[in-house]
């Protein structure tokens, strides 16, 4: 049986492309969630008035690949320290969140928090600023379709995406 997660860690076009890329990944959208405004638009989103952050909607087979692994990938994708930025996005929309669907996922999250945020300290980055909060408690709402896919379409498109740099420890 696969499952959903939804991933808010900055553009949406570069994380939807890397976990496109993801072996076990079934099927991704890019839109919007988080926020107070049903069916926003991406100029609206924009404004920063609607609070929605830049997600990626996530299926998978967690017999291919593990929530725990998406997790561990969503951490060092990104940079989870900056708020609500990523390089030089500015703004709401491009904070970093986790949207769990399960008390297990949740768990997960926060483990994987702990255990990477120790490892960033440890390497002189600040404290993680990413939200991890229930989806039951936010929509997701698709993006428009020309944001779907972009840089499947649009090859050399922006993809901004900051990092750390720092790995995610391997854990026993």
């Amino acid at each position: 049986m696969n499952e959903t997660a939804y991933f808010a860690l900055g553009c949406f076009w570069g994380a939807d492309r890397r976990f496109w890329q993801t072996d076990g990944v079934i099927e991704t959208s890019v839109g919007y969630m988080g926020g107070v405004k049903e069916n926003p638009s991406y100029e609206l989103v924009c404004t920063g008035t609607t609070r929605h952050a830049e997600t990626v909607k996530v299926i998978f087979d967690p017999a291919l690949v593990s929530y725990r692994k998406l997790l561990e990938m969503f951490w060092t994708i990104h940079d989870p320290t900056q708020g609500n930025r990523q390089g030089n996005d500015i703004g709401s929309q491009y904070r970093s969140a986790v949207f769990y669907t399960s008390e297990s996922q949740q768990a997960e999250a926060i483990l994987t928090k702990d255990i990477y945020e120790k490892e960033i300290l440890a390497q002189g980055f600040d404290s993680i600023t990413t939200e991890i909060i229930p989806a039951t408690d936010h929509v997701y709402f698709e993006a428009e379709d020309y944001h779907q896919k972009y840089l499947k379409k649009n090859p050399n498109g922006y993809d901004c995406h900051a990092r750390t740099g720092v790995l995610f420890p391997v854990t026993v």
